[in-house]
């Protein structure tokens, strides 16, 4: 399978992360969260890829995430629900998350990512 960027064209963090693998030579298809939506089967499937507790899927610097409260209404969620709000607004998701159908890395750190996908 080839390397997916599910990422917000507007988010300049997303713009990062394809630049990297740009100038990396490294082919990937483009998904917009926004337009495209992940599942809640996606969202459970790459927290298990990913070894990362629910919580670190969150954009945490969203206006969204802000809007609803989420800072102290997250601690006393299931992680069943976390994901359920997860799979209703692709806003609230940390972004981008790249995936080769076995590896998963959310945001985007040039380190991260040269371990990674390089």
């Amino acid at each position: 399978m080839s390397l997916v960027m599910i990422q917000y064209p507007k988010c300049g963090t997303c713009r990062k992360a394809k630049k990297f693998l740009e100038q990396k030579g490294i082919p990937f298809e483009e998904r917009d969260i926004v337009n495209e939506p992940l599942s809640r089967e996606e969202l459970s499937k790459f927290v298990d890829q990913s070894g990362l507790p629910v919580q670190k899927f969150f954009n945490t610097s969203g206006r969204k995430y802000r809007e609803l409260g989420l800072k102290d209404r997250l601690k006393e969620m299931s992680d069943e629900e976390k994901l359920d709000l997860l799979a209703s607004d692709g806003m609230l998701v940390k972004r981008p998350i790249v995936t080769d159908g076995e590896r998963v890395t959310i945001g985007f750190k040039e380190e991260t990512f040269d371990q990674v996908w390089n």
